[in-house]
């Protein structure tokens, strides 16, 4: 009898702990929640189709340049609210689904990466956003570089994490396998947005928008970039070695690589936390101050701490 009640005793004690545990921890998420911006969704004609984009609504000064985030191949806004509400507090954000991608209205044939840089520009201008800081995923980085290039007037300074494609893993099969390779390393509830956003857009433009990325030359093409970039690598990322984004970083004219340890390909939906603390510093730097007058050969390297 005196066991039995030891043991329910035990059991009491142990599921209260576990109770309370998991109310504070549910009572810190609701803290940070509501520390976090609120976004709203908006949409607007561009070039005679509906773009959608969420956009935050909290103020913020009005000398602060927006920010606008660019996401990954077959995504849409929704893969990038967690990093968009991290910066709501500090900058106004911006988070477009390409056309054809999200809530956007597919044209009649698959974008390139070309011509997906340009109706950004074109949404940029619907929207009234002269210029801002851009924030890129993936294959927004490539999206990201041809805007820079193309529209300069646009872009005041660049963020590429994660950048693809490596030139040594062109291939579909090889981007695809590393694609199953981070899957441990990301958030569980990031395979539900991507399956379901990639349903959304179908995989027939996915496919073709994955073969426009990966015959993309965005290592020759980040030599001409003249704004102030900064690449981000999270040590997990195995779609992108950390010797291609090192030299990206090296080649760009004035360029810097932050590292993150322990992340993968989607620091903006898994850890918004950690991209955030390395992305202020360089959003709030002045680009006077961050362009340097002599090429950046090897890049200037961060490691972030999470």
């Amino acid at each position: 009898m005196s066991l039995r009640w030891i043991l329910v005793t035990a059991s009491g004690i142990i599921a209260g702990r576990v109770l309370v545990n998991t109310l504070a921890r549910r009572r810190a998420r609701q803290a940070r929640s509501a520390d976090l911006g609120r976004l709203a969704v908006r949409q607007v004609r561009v070039d005679g189709k509906t773009m959608q984009a969420r956009v935050t609504v909290d103020a913020v000064p009005d000398d602060r340049l927006p920010v606008i985030l660019v996401h990954g191949l077959g995504m849409s806004s929704r893969y990038m609210i967690p990093l968009a509400r991290h910066l709501a507090p500090h900058f106004r954000v911006y988070v477009p689904d390409l056309p054809g991608f999200g809530l956007s209205e597919k044209p009649c044939r698959t974008l390139t990466v070309r011509e997906l840089a340009d109706a950004l520009a074109s949404w940029m201008h619907a929207v009234g956003v002269g210029r801002a800081a851009f924030v890129g995923n993936s294959l927004g980085c490539e999206v990201l570089v041809e805007l820079a290039l193309f529209h300069p007037q646009l872009v005041e300074r660049l963020v590429l994490q994660g950048p693809t494609p490596d030139p040594e893993a062109r291939g579909l099969v090889r981007q695809i396998v590393g694609f199953f390779a981070i899957a441990p390393f990301e958030r569980w509830s990031l395979a539900w947005v991507a399956l379901t956003d990639y349903a959304r857009g179908g995989i027939g433009r996915y496919i073709l928008t994955l073969r426009s990325m990966v015959d993309n030359h965005i290592a020759q093409k980040v030599q001409r970039v003249t704004q102030p970039t900064l690449v981000v690598w999270g040590t997990r990322d195995y779609i992108v070695p950390y010797a291609f984004v090192a030299s990206l970083a090296g080649s760009l004219p004035y360029g810097r690589l932050a590292v993150i340890p322990d992340v993968a390909h989607g620091i903006n939906y898994s850890h918004p936390e950690a991209f955030t603390a390395v992305l202020l510093p360089f959003l709030f730097g002045d680009a006077a101050k961050t362009r340097r007058t002599e090429p950046n050969p090897g890049g200037q390297r961060i490691v972030a701490r999470q």
